[in-house]
């Protein structure tokens, strides 16, 4: 078996090794104008990481750079007093660094010993280490150190390239953010100085490092040799090129990936490898590689499913992946390096009891790999506009899993989470639950969407990045159709793969594809914080009663009080608006006899009266019956009968209780 395991190794590898020949004689897929060839060494022992890389950065502007910025990440837990440590305790204790005691193993740094002008073009060779300082240019803190400026001797000009040789060395924290180590396990993401993004306007977006948000830069080619002790398996972005042994007990991985912006590793003694390749009409193949725990061996049937649904869905939806490979990175539990997406590589996240139909690892190997798609194809700025990757990606994410794993189960831990039970009367639902219709009514009033990412207050930045764009999304889905914003989606991809764009990009998208004007709709979920709340506040439906005056052949004639129209009811009732949040929403009523009749309010005033004669009583009104809008934060007040039903709620929740108390004795049942 280990005979077989390693040829099939070796196959993989020739197999790869020859695609990356022949991308190397490919055109371009993006501007490959920051590129990258790094050496690094792993101290295991001392947790340290020593490395040279060579930026060959060209300037892709119409504005001279007279200086260049750099990300130093992992200085952002140097210390207690940076702005990521800071930002971190707004979250009330969620999140890495807050529920832990901090300690010298958790704590990193990356010190740029050397930085050199190389000989290339027409730049004479230079040291400007001397030049090279800490700026903290968004809020002004003199100690963070997560962005480094060095002043250039002249300018590099438009159109040209200047190549810059940078030592460094590095201390591994213990996992923040999905990076560092845990044990023998390393995740090594956002680990070398890595050149800011020079703008049109001559300025640089290179950020500091905030607690609640993600990474930008531009597209280039890496070529990465990582040395780690000999025997340990190791993923990477890109495409293994070789491995040397070295005398001193290491041995050395060649890796090289075209037309990405990022470059993550992992290595463990502890992972075990398989090997798959998808495969799908009218869609490139792809080498799927998943590096796993020993201990969640019997699921890895479900990683490459989970990998292979969102290759197929989002390819056949959106448009291809290109690279013809991709690595699988199932991390050491407790490790906090799951549920993250680098080029060509992503971390899932598993438990040793996982019922399948729960969710998981589905939910999340859906998502990372979706990611891909939205991030690693389409590369928008994610320190400003989060949303753009993050929210695209969890609507499609839940609709893959609706698609390709059909109806989800809540599932109820218990011991600490150690044991799981599936309650199959509970399904999830993929509009709300799944898409965090309770973590965005949270945060529903804490910012505009359109505020930069990186300006969110920390605790609440996820809520409207993922669930409430997700949600905006699903309710253009149920207003457009799936037919018309799938063509949305995959116009915008079409149009900004391998490019960085901005909102003003998706909204243009959207208003062009489905020839409808939407400014309206995102002026209101993206450029407020609008919170929506529409409901029934009265209904009555009563036999129509006249008295006084009314014209009868054309003279108007008195009808005594009481005298009853027949058999026609009256029907008042009475809509309001109880929020800010101004969109279009259907009323419903419907009669006793069956019949219905619909309106549309276009919600601008505070309420209306709708008042309907019909020969039949009202049996109960609605807003928005269809739940179009999900942004709703109160739907329970969306809809009245005429005559309450008391009993109805309480039998109801009765059934789920002992449901749910049931379901919790066969588990203690099974552990006896």
């Amino acid at each position: 078996m280990q005979h077989f395991c390693r040829v099939a190794c070796l196959a993989f590898l020739a197999v790869t090794a020859s695609l990356a020949a022949g991308s190397e004689e490919s055109d371009p897929l993006s501007g490959r104008n920051a590129n990258y060839d790094i050496e690094v060494r792993l101290d295991a022992q001392r947790r340290l990481l020593e490395g040279r890389e060579i930026l060959r950065w060209r300037n892709s502007t119409e504005m001279p750079a007279t200086e260049m910025r750099f990300h130093l990440y992992w200085n952002a837990w140097k210390n207690n007093r940076t702005t990521w440590m800071k930002e971190a305790q707004l979250r009330n204790g969620a999140g890495s660094g807050t529920t832990r005691t901090v300690g010298e193993e958790d704590r990193s740094y990356c010190r740029l010993r050397s930085m050199k002008i190389l000989p290339e073009g027409s730049f004479a060779p230079a040291d400007v280490t001397r030049s090279l300082r800490h700026i903290s240019p968004d809020d002004m803190n003199p100690n963070d150190e997560t962005v480094a400026v060095v002043s250039l001797p002249r300018a590099v000009e438009p159109g040209e390239t200047i190549a810059l040789q940078i030592d460094w060395i590095s201390k591994i924290p213990r996992t923040f953010s999905r990076t560092g180590y845990r044990g023998d396990f390393f995740f090594i993401a956002h680990w070398f100085p890595k050149v800011g993004v020079f703008r049109e306007d001559g300025t640089w977006n290179c950020h500091q490092f905030h607690a609640g948000t993600e990474f930008f830069s531009d597209y280039g080619v890496y070529d990465v040799k990582i040395a780690v002790p000999r025997g340990w398996l190791l993923g990477a972005t890109g495409l293994a090129q070789s491995v040397t042994e070295n005398s001193d007990g290491t041995a050395t991985h060649h890796y090289r990936q075209e037309d990405v912006h990022d470059f993550a590793w992992t290595t463990s003694p502890d992972y075990r490898e398989a090997l798959r390749v998808f495969e799908h009409p009218g869609l490139k193949p792809v080498n799927m590689r998943l590096l796993y725990q020993p201990e969640h061996e019997r699921q890895v049937d479900r990683h490459f499913r989970a990998t292979e649904a969102a290759l197929r869905l989002y390819g056949e939806w959106y448009g291809e992946y290109p690279y013809g490979h991709v690595t699988i990175v199932d991390p050491a539990w407790g490790s906090g390096a799951g549920g993250m997406e680098y080029p060509t590589l992503f971390t899932c996240g598993t438990r040793f009891f996982n019922p399948e139909g729960g969710g998981s690892p589905e939910g999340v190997t859906v998502h990372e790999a979706g990611h891909q798609f939205w991030y690693g194809l389409v590369g928008n700025d994610e320190f400003n506009h989060a949303w753009l990757d993050e929210g695209l990606n969890t609507f499609s994410t839940e609709r893959v899993m609706a698609e390709a794993f059909g109806k989800q189960f809540y599932v109820r831990r218990f011991f600490r989470g150690f044991v799981p039970v599936m309650l199959r009367e509970v399904v999830k639902n993929r509009f709300t639950y799944e898409q965090g219709l309770d973590r965005y009514r949270a945060a529903a009033r804490s910012d505009a969407q359109s505020t930069p990412s990186y300006r969110y207050h920390p605790a609440t930045g996820a809520a409207l990045s993922y669930s409430k764009t997700a949600l905006w999304l699903s309710m253009l889905e149920k207003s457009l159709g799936w037919d018309v914003l799938q063509r949305i989606l995959a116009g915008f991809f079409e149009r900004w793969r391998f490019r960085s764009p901005g909102p003003a990009d998706f909204f243009n998208a959207a208003g062009e594809i489905s020839g409808q004007d939407l400014s309206r709709f995102f002026e209101q979920v993206y450029g407020r914080s609008a919170v929506f709340d529409y409901a029934v506040a009265s209904v009555s439906s009563r036999p129509l009663k006249a008295e006084g005056f009314f014209d009868r052949e054309g003279s108007p004639a008195y009808v005594s009080a009481g005298r009853e129209e027949a058999r026609l009811f009256e029907t008042r009732v009475v809509v309001r608006r109880l929020q800010d949040g101004i969109l279009p929403v259907e009323v419903l009523f419907k009669f006793e006899n069956g019949e219905e009749e619909r309106e549309l309010w276009d919600g601008e005033s505070e309420w209306k009266l709708y008042t309907v004669v019909k020969p039949s009583r009202l049996e109960f009104a609605a807003v928005d019956p269809e739940r179009k809008l999900l942004l709703d934060i109160n739907y329970t007040n969306n809809s009245m009968l005429l005559n309450p039903d008391a009993g109805l709620a309480a039998s109801k929740w009765a059934a789920k209780w002992m449901i749910w108390l049931q379901d919790y004795f066969q588990a203690l049942a099974f552990l006896m």
